[in-house]
């Protein structure tokens, strides 16, 4: 039985409507399907990738965030879990889940990948930092961490820290890094803007 990629996926997104908090205003079912999915496609396509390499990287590009169904903090032990109980009902042979359970772990802050394939989806899960839609998503970010953290966060160190973050961030794959940088320098500009503009006198978001 080969891998089902397509029926597995309607399960995680059943799922994630079923499950996910309306609280995580990032970390949602557009991050997996909109953001993360294709960002993987199309870097395993300029990378030269086979099929095999690519289904793994979509199905831990699918299965990389599931553990929010469950916890905040910790998120991807749960998500490798989670994989691990449902992949062999969809075909996926004990291999190829404990590749795609490796990849999930690559995903965890600070990133450290080993080898092309978690460089791919480090860089997918965070392909954002170079594109236009940076600031409105990690507004978005703002509101979920501040719900989690259940204490308000001052718009200045918010701005602060994302402006450090995108200083320090660099892509590990050269694709990324040709498609994303100089949007990249362009969301740290915009960044910098927000912050002189916040000048300390936003109380922040509230949970």
């Amino acid at each position: 039985m080969a891998p089902d990629f397509e029926e597995v996926s309607r399960h995680i997104y059943i799922k994630f409507a079923e499950k996910l908090s309306p609280n995580l205003t990032y970390h949602s079912l557009f991050h997996t399907r909109n953001d993360v999915l294709p960002a993987v496609r199309r870097l395993a396509r300029a990378n030269g990738l086979g099929v095999e390499d690519c289904m793994l990287l979509e199905t831990a590009a699918l299965f990389h965030d599931t553990g929010f169904m469950q916890t905040y903090s910790n998120h991807e032990t749960y998500s490798i879990e989670i994989t691990r109980l449902t992949l062999p009902h969809y075909g996926y042979s004990a291999g190829q889940i404990a590749a795609i359970c490796e990849l999930i772990a690559a995903t965890r802050m600070p990133q450290q990948p080993h080898g092309l394939l978690q460089e791919i989806i480090c860089d997918s899960d965070l392909d954002l930092l170079g594109r236009d839609d940076y600031m409105y998503l990690n507004g978005q970010l703002w509101r979920e961490v501040v719900h989690y953290a259940g204490q308000p966060i001052p718009e200045k160190k918010w701005r602060a820290d994302q402006l450090e973050f995108l200083k320090r961030h660099r892509f590990f794959t050269a694709t990324a890094r040709a498609s994303r940088d100089s949007g990249k320098l362009k969301n740290v500009a915009l960044m910098t803007a927000a912050l002189v503009s916040a000048n300390g006198s936003s109380p922040g978001l509230h949970p």
